[in-house]
């Protein structure tokens, strides 16, 4: 991310029990310039109005401060605008194949033209089998958006949610309802501040090739390993939006078993729902989402859903299977959270 966290995973990235892989930098991926006018622009006058002295505002005069973000800006459409492109258009989109591709560039769209800057870090995915269907291996990518704020040394923020399903499954809820989330998150802090520095993930690779804990969540366990020991030092919390469109109550997942105060992500996640009116309920020892990349390596996480639902993994996880109004509720929590 060069002078900033995305700069964390810009070396080499090899995960652990995936050898002969070349790994690659973060690459920018800029969207494609406007074709040159065909003709030229008009030439401005020579002499433009001039300026009231009322309303003159000297050159050297300071910007003025972004608002803060408000959990109440989050739009449930946009959130579910992403489910049904996700699941009801692509469909399957295991995190080697071409859908899977197709979406992350998709997502990529989506987070530009809301403003952020997007940077792809590419890494090696073994084969293996994921829920009963043989996967190939080769390359998946995880999508990092920052918006130029985040400064070596300085704490930070990170919110994450994968974008990859299994062979068989749409992924309405399992997982467009996490990215829809993350677009959500994205548009409503478009052009206002948070508490730290915001970056947003969407992952590669988190669903299993395999019956081990080793055997799935390939993108964020990329990601950490890329993080310098700087970057980890101030990191202060990272969430995981995985499965988060059903039901009314949102799920907060602590990885550690213990009591709620010993998880200062998830403690911080309670308060900011209670302030703000989500129910929540606290769940310890959640561990299969990739906040647990994060915790393994001894850093700040938490997850945010997990409600259990007869479509999962299967071909009914089409976009009626996931509330709105649930969309709303998450993306207006994680939103409180960064600025609260």
């Amino acid at each position: 991310m060069r002078g900033s966290v995305a700069a964390a995973v810009a070396g080499a990235v090899l995960l652990a029990g995936c050898t002969g892989a070349e790994p690659e930098p973060i690459q920018r991926l800029d969207p494609p310039s406007a074709a040159p006018p065909s003709t030229p622009p008009s030439t401005p006058p020579s002499t433009p109005p001039s300026t009231p002295p009322s309303t003159s505002v000297p050159s050297d005069a300071p910007a003025a401060p972004a608002p803060p973000a408000n959990a109440a800006d989050v739009r449930a459409g946009t959130a579910m605008n992403a489910v049904h492109h996700l699941a009801g258009r692509i469909g399957p989109r295991p995190a080697t194949s071409p859908a899977y591709f197709r979406a992350a560039a998709w997502v990529e769209r989506r987070l530009t033209e809301l403003g952020w800057r997007v940077d792809r870090q590419r890494f090696h995915t073994p084969a293996g089998v994921s829920w009963g269907v043989p996967v190939p291996a080769g390359p998946s990518v995880n999508l990092v958006a920052t918006r130029g704020d985040v400064r070596s040394g300085r704490p930070w923020l990170l919110v994450g949610a994968h974008l990859d399903t299994v062979p068989q499954a749409p992924g309405a809820e399992d997982n467009a309802s996490g990215i829809g989330v993350l677009l959500s998150t994205a548009e409503a802090l478009a052009g206002h501040r948070t508490r730290l520095p915001v970056v947003l993930v969407a992952f590669g690779s988190e669903e299993p090739r395999g019956p081990t804990d080793a055997d799935h969540h390939y993108g964020s366990r990329a990601y950490v390993a890329g993080l310098d020991a700087q970057q980890r030092r101030t990191l202060r919390g990272m969430v995981a939006l995985d499965r988060v469109g059903v039901g009314r109550v949102v799920p907060i997942g602590a990885a550690r078993d213990g009591l709620l105060r010993d998880d200062p992500v998830a403690d911080g996640l309670v308060r900011e729902g209670r302030r703000i009116g989500v129910p929540t309920t606290f769940e310890p020892g959640e561990r299969s989402s990739d906040h647990w990349s994060f915790v393994a390596a001894g850093l700040p996480g938490a997850r945010l859903g997990s409600t259990p639902y007869a479509a999962y993994h299967s071909a009914a996880d089409v976009p009626e299977v996931v509330d709105p109004a649930q969309l709303r509720r998450t993306a207006q929590l994680v939103v409180a959270w960064l600025t609260g």
